[in-house]
């Protein structure tokens, strides 16, 4: 294990934050509000101060291998998230910090949980920081690194495996950092897009900027305590535009830039994934149409808002899907668990992950029946590697793990097993809202501390998609070679 290695990028991961920490800085500023400027700059002076004595000194050896990709992803996320919760418990704001914690958590990993039943009391520089920290999420912190600072050649893809949503991930260029360049200039236009369009729509510049950012991240901060519900059905139905764009696997988008249409046209998965939109969004229109008078076109528009923000993970509501029929209900608990494509901003398991795993079952049908035959999967038109399908397996095996513990763990609080089921679910796909006492009008102050530190985790481990929190846990890793 290079530790000298790991405690340099840790470094730059710290003094980047202390960098975009910049931004909410002048956002309070522009707001006159002194407290929340100073709460600011004093986690990025800290933030930068760290920063600065663990890069001192770069590591005579810079090579990193599987081991220091994990372990690096896994501790810049943690180590983020210690510093960035600080402004939310020296402002007052949130006065506990495992509240605060979870707080930034949920706004990093793009899920949108939160603790607090005003959100609007934290003032707008602290809004823009937590809105930003989805922005910051959505792509990874590390694929930001690697676009400003190469780490030691070839093994940057090391970090990128470790912290890109999917089953697998390849480089589009020769070059890693010149694809970490590419996807976040894809990323970043995207997003000013969006800041245009919303601000055009009738949205004020910074409610444009904060919905702009929790799209793109696919994360479910919202600005103002009545959630989605004061921005009209134009400004809604532009958003689930944008939720659904940013839960494609950005490779598309590469695609559609270099002109081949072809290829971006024909990715399996994202069919899949717009198709899933269409069938689920029909059944739950007509299924609640009663509810709401006989409204098509208003359930329609609702129905299309709740579908893309639970598959995509974003977590915005409109309506409270908690007094909707159990039949929509279980459609929802199917979204959260489905989540977005690979390659994009998005959570939960993925729906490549789900195409293997149905196309694994029919094959191991096919095999019962024609024990000689030989058939090999195919996602895009493409051979799946054998270690693709074992690793997807390996990965539901864990998630169903880490689901059972967590959910074992937070019973012991007073909530109904609705609730607390639809909680993890919520939080390790993370989508931000759930079920019962954490429905979209709900949030999740009322869990013990230990319950919100399960839960915190769980965010963690389904964005970072499992491994790398659970290769902190292996005795094994920690074995220094250099």
């Amino acid at each position: 294990m290079n530790i000298n290695m790991i405690i340099y990028v840790l470094g730059w991961v710290l003094k980047l934050e202390a960098g975009l920490m910049l931004l909410p800085m002048l956002c309070a500023l522009a707001y006159k509000e002194i407290w929340a400027f100073n709460s600011l700059a004093i986690s990025a002076i800290i933030a930068l101060i760290i920063g600065m004595i663990a890069t001192i000194k770069k590591p005579r050896k810079t090579a990193y291998y599987v081991r220091e990709g994990f372990v690096i992803c896994a501790l810049s996320w943690v180590v983020m998230s210690l510093i960035g919760a600080i402004p939310f418990y020296i402002s007052g704001t949130i006065p506990s910090y495992i509240d605060a914690v979870f707080e930034i958590v949920s706004g990093f990993t793009t899920t949108g949980a939160s603790i607090l039943n005003e959100v609007e009391h934290l003032g707008k520089g602290l809004l823009f920081w937590r809105s930003f920290s989805h922005w910051v999420g959505g792509m990874g912190v590390l694929v930001l690194v690697l676009t400003i600072l190469p780490l030691g050649g070839g093994y940057n893809m090391m970090i990128m495996k470790a912290e890109s949503p999917g089953p697998d991930v390849s480089k589009m260029v020769p070059r890693v950092a010149d694809t970490a360049k590419a996807l976040y200039k894809i990323y970043f236009f995207m997003t000013v897009g969006w800041i245009i369009i919303f601000f055009i729509s009738g949205m004020d510049i910074f409610d444009a900027l904060c919905i702009a950012f929790g799209a793109a991240g696919t994360g479910g901060f919202a600005v103002r305590n009545s959630g989605m519900e004061d921005y009209g059905m134009f400004c809604q139905f532009l958003i689930t535009i944008a939720m659904i764009m940013y839960g494609i696997n950005f490779n598309v988008y590469y695609m559609i830039q270099k002109r081949k249409f072809k290829d971006a046209l024909g990715c399996e998965e994202a069919r899949v994934y717009l198709g899933i939109i269409t069938v689920s969004t029909l059944f739950i229109a007509f299924n609640i149409l009663k509810m709401y008078g006989g409204n098509l076109i208003y359930t329609l528009h609702h129905s299309f808002f709740t579908v893309a923000s639970l598959i995509t993970t974003t977590g915005f509501s409109t309506l409270d899907f908690n007094t909707w029929p159990q039949s929509s209900q279980m459609v929802i608990l199917f979204l959260m668990f489905s989540g977005a494509c690979a390659g994009s901003t998005g959570g939960g398991i993925k729906v490549s992950r789900l195409l293997i795993l149905i196309k694994e079952v029919g094959k191991e049908l096919l095999v019962l029946v024609h024990p000689e035959a030989i058939r090999h999967i195919r996602l895009e038109g493409k051979k799946i590697e054998h270690n693709v399908v074992r690793s997807v397996n390996c990965y539901l095996i864990m998630y169903i793990i880490i689901f059972m513990i967590s959910l074992f763990i937070i019973s012991f609080d007073k909530f109904d097993f609705v609730t607390n089921f639809s909680a993890v679910s919520a939080t390790f796909n993370n989508i931000g809202p759930g079920l019962g006492a954490v429905g979209p009008i709900s949030n999740y102050s009322e869990y013990s501390y230990i319950s919100k530190i399960v839960l915190t985790i769980d965010m963690l481990a389904g964005r970072l998609e499992i491994l790398p929190m659970m290769m902190l846990l292996l005795p094994r890793t920690w074995r220094r070679t250099y």
